[in-house]
């Protein structure tokens, strides 16, 4: 072979290329450490669903501003982008979060805040996704109630279409409750509490609404009614302040279950 000079000069090829793909790696191993390509801006944006360059309501600067100084690690090439997603979306009020890179030396964050809805009982809140999560805050909101977390998503759809209902009469919904055996239960900012029960509720909530003007309103009664019933095929059952409970509307109406 050391006499064959077409094999020197092959061998002498596969050593160079060996060696300058060495070097290369070395130099790739640098460039992608600090001070090299160093991360010198990062973009903020800001989206509200679809709606783009909104304003940040609960994160505040100060909390970017520490996070980018404690969990940013390396340059623009070896930043960890998942890390630092995680990160943002670790902050309080902060549903989503997306991380890119923008040459040649930023990273463009786009965050999602959460849309406080209702509370989740005592203990979190449900944001206008029917997701809950938990932050310190103090707002005028309503209450939610239901068997267990995964129920937000259809306490929220109910109490949006039970809004929509209630709208003519510009009742609000104080505290929506899914029950145990997934029974519904209005309680609204008069203080009235509307028992619509498991079946045909919406049936029920719009039948309310119809009569109201026309018999419930007329009521001589100091305020408020305490509580209307309204689980009967025929009728509904009232309940005033200083009066016995479940007193019918209808004497012939039976309860439905």
């Amino acid at each position: 072979m050391w006499n064959n000079p077409n094999a020197l000069n092959f061998l002498s090829k596969i050593l160079f290329g060996m060696v300058a793909i060495a070097v290369l790696y070395a130099i790739g191993l640098q460039l992608i450490r600090p001070p090299f390509f160093p991360i010198k801006e990062i973009s903020i944006n800001v989206v509200r669903g679809e709606t783009k360059n909104m304003v940040l309501q609960n994160v505040t600067n100060e909390q970017i501003e520490q996070l980018v100084k404690t969990e940013i690690d390396g340059n623009f090439i070896s930043v960890n982008l998942t890390a630092v997603r995680e990160a943002f979306v670790k902050l309080p009020w902060v549903r989503e979060a997306k991380v890119n890179r923008e040459w040649p030396h930023g990273l463009n964050v786009t965050l999602e805040e959460h849309r406080a809805l209702a509370y989740w009982g005592s203990h979190a809140l449900v944001n206008t996704y029917g997701e809950v999560f938990r932050v310190s805050a103090e707002m005028d909101l309503p209450v939610f109630t239901g068997p267990n977390e995964a129920s937000a998503h259809e306490v929220t759809r109910q109490y949006q279409r039970f809004n929509q209902i209630l709208a003519p009469l510009q009742q609000k919904i104080a505290e929506l409750i899914l029950t145990p055996r997934y029974a519904w239960r209005i309680q609204l900012d008069t203080g009235t509490v509307l028992e619509l029960g498991r079946d045909e509720t919406e049936e029920r909530l719009i039948r309310y609404v119809s009569i109201f003007n026309h018999s419930i309103a007329l009521l001589n009664q100091q305020g408020p009614l305490a509580y209307v019933d309204l689980r009967y095929p025929n009728g509904f059952a009232i309940r005033t302040p200083d009066a016995a409970p479940h007193v019918p509307r209808k004497s012939d109406a039976r309860r439905e279950t």
